[in-house]
């Protein structure tokens, strides 16, 4: 079976931490078409690079400061201090653009990709004008950050955002789908980057493991068993099936980078809930959003 669940260190290509999907990643996944990650540790002073290819890219600041450099323009990106501090400013390439991605200081950043053919301008989104969605209630409370959504970006083909689900509540719920293009419904890959962090005022020690665990299930005949630990730069893809919940241990914040992009002719997040779960949405009606969100800088 194809491995859906790739922990930190099992998908590095050279001064990639990470690299999957994309049009010259090393890890080749059997059935993946749609979409790519690459993430980056650049030390200050230094540089990774991107060719020019027909890939459309979506460049976002982990932690530190960057600058992207796209057909001679540089464009600074102010960055956070971590994914834990609120959005960040992101840049949008366009397709078919070499990309530099530096950085005086030194950071982590993430690169979301998917093959492309239509081509739009390159866009730097500012912090400030990121959508905020405070999504759910109680304790299934999360805060999405929409930057490349259909509604805030004018992309070819994927759609990219960012979850923060405060300690021990639930995203990604109720369990869903998006893998058939039907009424109602978009067929969309998905992938899941992970970070973790201990809560403010957990009272957990120095050393505390910080963790969170995402669940894939099949949705058709088709087998996916998904039930992954994670921690700060684990990835789970999502080819098919029902997935969530996405939880955050006791103690513990959780983060997710989400990258979606399919065959269909529609840019557009439609998705059908697992009916024996989906009841869970109206009893969220009166319940107040977690007073923890939103987080920020």
């Amino acid at each position: 079976m194809t491995n859906w669940v790739y922990p930190l260190g099992s998908a590095t290509d050279g001064v990639w931490d990470i690299s999957l999907g994309t049009s010259d990643s090393a890890t080749a996944i059997d059935g993946w078409a749609h979409t790519g990650l690459k993430v980056a540790t650049v030390a200050a002073g230094a540089a990774v690079e991107l060719p020019a290819v027909a890939e459309e890219r979506i460049v976002v600041p982990l932690n530190g400061a960057f600058t992207v450099t796209v057909d001679g323009v540089n464009h600074p990106l102010a960055g956070r201090s971590s994914v834990f501090h609120g959005p960040s400013d992101v840049l949008y390439s366009g397709t078919g653009k070499a990309v530099t991605i530096s950085s005086a200081d030194g950071g982590r950043v993430a690169v979301a990709t998917a093959p492309a053919r239509t081509s739009y301008p390159t866009r730097l989104v500012l912090a400030a004008e990121t959508p905020v969605e405070l999504r759910g209630a109680g304790n299934c409370s999360r805060q999405v950050h929409n930057f490349g959504t259909p509604a805030a970006l004018e992309a070819d083909r994927f759609i990219v955002c960012e979850v923060i689900t405060p300690a021990g509540n639930w995203s990604s719920y109720p369990p869903h789908k998006h893998d058939e293009e039907k009424d109602g419904e978009t067929h969309l890959e998905e992938i899941y980057y992970f970070e973790t962090q201990v809560a403010a005022g957990s009272g957990a020690p120095a050393d505390a493991d910080a963790i969170g665990y995402q669940r894939v299930y099949a949705s058709d005949e088709r087998p996916i068993d998904v039930s992954a630990e994670v921690r700060t730069g684990d990835v789970v893809l999502v080819p098919y099936g029902w997935h969530g919940p996405a939880m955050a241990a006791p103690g513990y914040d959780l983060y997710y980078l989400n990258v979606m992009a399919g065959p269909g002719p529609v840019r557009e997040w439609l998705i059908s809930d697992d009916p024996h779960h989906g009841w869970v949405r109206q009893s969220w009606e009166g319940q107040n959003i977690d007073p923890r969100l939103p987080f920020s800088a």
